[in-house]
């Protein structure tokens, strides 16, 4: 799975298989053993990537003041889906053994930003409501073409924005 994360990253998800099974050191046959469908593989992938991203939020959780750990995990999620070339177009690609990922993918990535996004605005570091789901989709946005972290830096810091004109808190 990490040999198909790496080429993942670098070609995309269409990557051809024989890419993935040569940086894994493994023949094709094993690959397909493992993973008979290319979305087999696509998917376990991404259940793991979601794992470590709700990981991840737990660890700033203790770690950092809420509204850094709010802005830490949203940087660590941009990066998830940056990277994850290919990602949307197979989720949106009707091919129903993408159900399940795109349903996991919203089970566990909006509670777990909920969660930072109530502990933030909680401690008065962010003042505006947004629903996680539509802060989810407004990153994933973000992220087509280059500046994502930039551009995801401006969304957060327009949660801070407290109403008043010409006021934000950083």
């Amino acid at each position: 799975m990490q040999a198909a994360k790496v080429v993942f990253t670098e070609s995309g998800v269409d990557a051809p298989v024989r890419a993935i099974a040569e940086r894994a050191g493994v023949g094709v046959g094993t690959l397909y053993r493992h993973f008979p469908l290319r979305s087999d593989l696509i998917s376990a992938v991404f259940r793991h990537e979601i794992d470590e991203c709700v990981a991840a939020a737990g660890e700033l959780e203790a770690s950092h003041p809420p509204g850094e750990a709010l802005d830490l995990w949203t940087m660590r999620y941009t990066e998830f889906v940056a990277t994850k070339r290919g990602l949307a177009t197979a989720l949106h690609s009707g091919d129903p053994a993408y159900e399940p990922l795109r349903d996991y993918f919203a089970t566990h990535l909006a509670p777990t930003l909920d969660r930072l996004l109530r502990a933030a605005t909680q401690s008065g570091e962010v003042h505006q409501h947004v629903e996680a789901a539509d802060f989810l989709s407004a990153v994933a946005n973000l992220c087509h073409g280059s500046g994502a972290e930039r551009m995801v830096g401006l969304l957060l810091l327009g949660l801070r924005h407290d109403g008043a004109p010409g006021t934000t808190r950083a």
